[in-house]
């Protein structure tokens, strides 16, 4: 079963250009997973700390494949230091 997943980064201000460039790294190698149907990054307009990945995996399997690569774990690392909260993670289902 497809796994839809949102999720919400507020990068700190002084961290927001180290953070997209960490999330964009995150785009590319994550849309070569082959478990990977959509992995999209926004930047909101009126804040420009905020940012919200749109992501759809073939499976819970794949997603937990994908939670253990290499750059989702640096990713983690950074959270206590460049966010100013940790993710807010919604897993959802297609209407």
């Amino acid at each position: 079963m497809k796994v839809y997943l949102t999720a919400i980064i507020k990068s700190k201000p002084e961290y927001q250009e180290a953070v997209k460039t960490q999330l964009l790294q995150m785009v590319q190698q994550s849309r070569q997973e082959a478990a990977c149907l959509q992995y999209d990054l926004h930047q909101e307009n009126t804040d420009e700390n905020i940012f919200t990945f749109h992501e759809i995996w073939e499976n819970a399997e794949g997603l937990a494949q994908h939670d253990q690569q290499p750059y989702i774990q640096s990713f983690v690392g950074i959270i206590p230091v460049m966010l100013q909260e940790p993710p807010v993670i919604y897993r959802g289902k297609l209407l």
